[in-house]
């Protein structure tokens, strides 16, 4: 047993990677034959991976979650920048332009209305729970948009570290109520061409919850609404901490 469990934690990654297949097959079978797939797997999973970060954060005291407990190490680099930025990347794989350019203009306007709305939505939140400095509530309004251009936003306007986490959670319940939502409203709003996935995506914005509801809805529609998504954390790590951070501080003075 010794044997085996040095040879699993020489090989991080591997272990990483099967991990996470047993968590999605397991989510998945939850949301089949537990919710009747009212609960996309993708959600389930997400919730359980949040879970194991938090047990490994309490087993080990570190900073880093399961990826602190050496047999999971592997999950520092499955988890890392670097793959992160590769999937956002491969989520526009299968898209065609000729559909993306029928957007035009609706698209763009979606994405522009998503980016503000959902910021200063998550501005008037920190406002009402208390914040009343300009880099605490571009922060948190940035963190609403999603979990990587509230970290984004907060680093370059001098944020708290504090501030910075709560950023990143509001950003995760985002993409959580995203994935959850998605399937059920679709046919309510229209969701069931190229051109409304990829107003929707620019609309929502998070590329894990776009992508994890699209697939719950109709898996062809991913790459349409996951590419405006990825152009929404783009402009949002542009936009927040530079004009929005200045509309912010120009309001709270």
């Amino acid at each position: 047993m010794k044997s085996i469990l040095e040879l699993l934690s020489k090989n991080g990654l591997v272990v990483a990677l099967l991990t996470t297949g047993i968590m999605v097959m397991f989510a998945q079978f939850i949301s089949k034959r537990v919710t009747g797939k009212r609960i996309p797997g993708a959600a389930i999973a997400i919730l359980m991976g949040l879970v194991l970060a938090w047990i490994g954060g309490q087993i080990t005291g570190g900073k880093s979650g399961i990826a602190d407990v050496s047999l999971f190490s592997g999950f520092a680099l499955l988890g890392g920048s670097m793959l992160r930025d590769f999937t956002i990347v491969s989520t526009a794989m299968g898209a065609r332009f000729s559909e993306m350019r029928r957007a035009g203009i609706p698209g763009a306007i979606a994405l522009a209305l998503g980016i503000v709305l959902t910021f200063f939505a998550g501005a008037v939140l920190a406002w009402m729970a208390g914040y009343r400095d300009a880099e605490s509530i571009t922060t948190i309004g940035a963190g609403a948009c999603t979990f990587i251009v509230g970290p984004v936003t907060g680093a370059a306007v001098g944020a708290s570290s504090d501030v910075i986490a709560i950023s990143i959670a509001a950003g995760v319940a985002k993409s959580i109520l995203v994935t959850v939502g998605t399937a059920p409203v679709a046919r309510w709003i229209g969701l069931n061409s190229p051109q409304t996935a990829m107003i929707y995506g620019g609309l929502a914005g998070t590329t894990s919850g776009v992508a994890a509801g699209l697939a719950s809805t109709d898996p062809k529609l991913v790459p349409y609404g996951a590419i405006t998504a990825t152009f929404y954390t783009g402009l949002g790590c542009l936009l927040c901490p530079s004009i929005l951070y200045i509309i912010v501080k120009w309001l709270v003075q």
